[in-house]
């Protein structure tokens, strides 16, 4: 069963989906997220490495079409004791609000 937040899906593949971070942390807080359950970076298998390019895809994506690219904005990963949510997913972040 997957329990997905209801939120705004603003980016979606077949692999991944972004929306706006509930609680951001930035002027602009977006999570990529696999829809494969995948517990960390560290735990992805050669047969998911599509997630990674929907990822990239999805970042270029959202730079573009919020105007990111001028101002500058992050693509972070967290693992290890960094890693809060034992799922991966990808934060897409900026200062700068558009």
């Amino acid at each position: 069963m997957n329990a997905w937040l209801p939120v705004e899906r603003l980016y979606e593949t077949e692999w991944v989906m972004a929306f706006h971070h509930p609680r951001p942390s930035y002027p602009i807080h977006i999570l990529i997220v696999p829809k494969r359950r995948v517990r960390s970076l560290l735990a992805l298998t050669e047969a998911e490495m599509p997630i990674v390019k929907d990822v990239i895809f999805a970042a270029q994506h959202l730079v573009e079409t919020l105007g990111l690219d001028a101002g500058g904005f992050r693509l972070v990963v967290n693992g290890g004791a960094y890693q809060d949510v034992m799922q991966m997913h990808w934060h897409l972040i900026s200062d700068d609000a558009p």
